[in-house]
């Protein structure tokens, strides 16, 4: 299961996107829970960038502490958590790359990516919660299925354009749910990830 990412480096076009925050900072260990970056698009169809809580909280939702980060590709459609923001609340969220842990006796740290310095995006879903005249954004990440793994849906420039389109078809987002996954390059990392609480270039320490 994706459960950090990181997002440090970002592309001048990125940062001039309606919303950017001018303070934006380097996220080496972000994890759920954390105030994350997402796009989404607004009422003219154009990109436009928030901070959302890492954890869906529909409106509805009475108990907090049950705020899922994931959304399974296979039941987005038909979870009663997920479906409504699935049809009408898509967002991506930008990354450089992810972590995931291997092994059986002693699990190992693993840096994944498309390509060092890339800026990729994650397929999400978000949704508003008022609280006392404050409405707080929160987000989840699309999985697929990857070996004995659960990877982020990684959409590339024509599918974050049929994403984000609130026009697009069932059977174009189903398509793209199911959408075959490109190869991305893995580095072993020394245990530093293995502290939540450090957010630092030495995150990607390798063995």
């Amino acid at each position: 299961m994706c459960g950090r990412y990181a997002f440090f480096r970002w592309t001048p076009g990125l940062a001039a996107t309606p919303g950017f925050p001018a303070d934006q900072q380097a996220q080496w260990n972000i994890s759920p829970g954390a105030s994350v970056l997402m796009l989404r698009a607004n009422e003219q169809g154009e990109r436009e960038a928030a901070l959302a809580r890492w954890g869906l909280t529909p409106a509805w939702l009475t108990d907090l502490s049950r705020t899922p980060a994931h959304a399974r590709a296979e039941t987005i459609a038909e979870q009663p958590m997920f479906r409504d923001a699935f049809k009408q609340r898509r967002c991506l969220l930008p990354a450089n790359g992810f972590y995931e842990w291997r092994g059986t006796v002693r699990k190992r740290p693993f840096w994944l990516t498309p390509g060092e310095g890339s800026v990729l995006f994650f397929a999400a879903i978000w949704e508003a919660y008022p609280v006392q005249g404050t409405t707080w954004l929160s987000t989840a990440v699309v999985t697929q299925a990857a070996a004995s793994q659960r990877r982020p849906l990684i959409l590339d420039a024509e599918g974050q354009r049929v994403w984000l389109d609130p026009q697009a078809s069932l059977p174009a987002l189903q398509g793209l749910l199911a959408s075959a996954q490109g190869a991305l390059r893995e580095r072993p990392l020394a245990n530093l990830i293995n502290d939540p609480k450090l957010n630092a270039p030495e995150c990607l320490t390798p063995v």
